[in-house]
């Protein structure tokens, strides 16, 4: 069977929702399950939150090195640790873009969308052809969700803007290197990770939310960098949405690996 036909099987078996979105990058194939299958985004969508910033910095509106005052009106629970320290710290812009990547910082993420204004990145998703990926409320907003506002994206879309901040076109090749440099530096591990190799390298983004796990990434091999992006919803507990994650990954890194 082809990798295509394997991935739909497993998919097809596993109960609850799940979405998968595949390029190799060396060949060009491109392989989708339920690619176009909208989910709430969770820390996903901290990837294009990112983009819009550096494109302000690059067009001058920002300056990466401006420092934010942590105030308690700014805090936000979840995952992160600004919440969790005293007021009058002093963060770098870019280090509220680290911090919100790499430990999926709620409070980083909500500072940084009142500065991009969530109008600026809807319309960056646009022009880079995310046609499925909106932004439409902050981080642990449930007041938002109750009133039928959340945040959406699918596999296909998150291949998409990997694939072209690969390509150097998401702002510019140097904000691209800087944005794949920091998503490699991720910590917040378990899924697309999970049953490959420890040195295999990953610039990634995941996201959860309850009964949802997604994870998106740059898979970097010794011949043959891939993009995989895959969105779980639905499943009986979390970790059966990692686990999912983890099988679907290693059944492409098995594949490519020695392509």
């Amino acid at each position: 069977m082809s990798l295509h036909d394997d991935i739909m099987n497993f998919v097809s078996n596993a109960g609850g929702d799940i979405g998968v979105s595949v390029k190799n990058l060396k060949t060009g194939e491109m392989i989708g399950v339920n690619e176009e299958m909208m989910f709430p985004s969770a820390s996903t969508i901290k990837i294009l939150i990112m983009a819009q910033i550096y494109k302000m910095a690059k067009e001058g509106y920002i300056r990466l090195t401006d420092n934010i005052v942590l105030s308690d009106f700014m805090k936000t629970a979840g995952s992160g640790v600004l919440y969790q320290l005293n007021s009058k710290h002093k963060f770098t812009i870019e280090e509220l873009i680290t911090l919100m990547i790499i430990i999926s910082d709620n409070t980083a993420a909500n500072v940084l969308i009142d500065i991009a204004d969530m109008k600026n990145i809807n319309k960056m998703a646009e022009d880079l052809g995310l046609f499925h990926t909106k932004i439409q409320r902050k981080m642990m907003d449930f007041e938002a969700i109750k009133s039928g506002k959340d945040n959406y994206t699918c596999p296909k879309d998150m291949t998409r803007l990997l694939e072209q901040m690969y390509s150097g076109k998401v702002v510019d090749e140097e904000y691209s290197i800087k944005m794949i440099e920091i998503l490699k530096k991720q910590q917040d591990l378990g899924r697309l990770d999970m049953y490959l190799p420890d040195d295999v390298l990953i610039a990634h983004k995941p996201g959860e939310l309850k009964s949802l796990e997604h994870d998106v990434g740059i898979v970097f091999l010794k011949d043959c960098d891939y993009i995989i992006s895959v969105m779980t919803n639905n499943m009986n507990t979390n970790l059966d949405g990692k686990m999912a994650i983890g099988k679907i990954s290693k059944m492409v890194y098995d594949e490519y690996v020695n392509a």
